[in-house]
């Protein structure tokens, strides 16, 4: 859904086949998570993140990141490695295909992935939080198809992870983060709007 989409509760509700209650208690969960804005009077919309937040998303993931990276790279098992390699081919098979929400989804899966490898519960709950919200500014701000992932990038983010080399990884990393946040266009454009029911049924 695009960023600013209205949530109506009653359209929501069926299109799950479920009372409002159940759809205003997710919708005040997503809030809390900062993935919907609710106004009262108006109703719920999709997040919209401004400019300011997108910097800042971005500055405090390069700040985490990286440590990540290297964290994973001294413990990546074979097994891992696999996995990893197996995810960047669904993301650059959706991204050449040209299903931008899905390689948005999968890019932001394969961060995720990265931080489940290195094992740090407190460092992995940050990046899920900020790669939420990053999915949000990318749908938002997205100028450049390869923003998502810069093929070169996650490939080699993958190679120094698999030699244990925990400062290329970390190195790289920050390097992807910072081309990750060039390739967006910082000023709002116009989205066509869709209809909810066709998107999420």
């Amino acid at each position: 859904l695009a960023p600013g989409t209205k949530l109506p509760e009653d359209e929501l509700a069926s299109i799950y086949s479920v009372k409002r209650a159940v759809i205003r208690a997710a919708l005040q969960a997503l809030s809390h998570d900062r993935l919907a804005r609710l106004e009262p009077n108006r109703g719920a919309f999709v997040a919209q993140p401004t400019k300011q937040e997108a910097r800042e998303v971005f500055e405090a993931r390069a700040l985490i990141e990286p440590k990540v990276a290297a964290l994973a790279a001294e413990v990546a098992k074979p097994a891992e490695i696999a996995q990893l390699r197996l995810h960047l081919e669904k993301e650059h098979e959706a991204l050449h295909a040209g299903r931008d929400s899905d390689a948005i989804m999968l890019s932001a899966k394969f961060h995720v992935g990265i931080a489940e490898i290195a094992g740090h519960s407190i460092l992995t709950g940050f990046v899920k939080d900020l790669l939420s919200r990053s999915s949000l500014i990318i749908a938002l701000y997205w100028r450049r198809r390869d923003t998502t992932c810069e093929s070169h990038a996650h490939h080699a983010l993958v190679d120094a992870i698999e030699k244990h080399d925990a400062k290329n990884a970390s190195d790289l990393m920050r390097s992807h983060l910072i081309d990750l946040l060039s390739g967006l266009d910082l000023s709002l454009g116009e989205k066509k709007p869709e209809s909810l029911s066709d998107i999420l049924r």
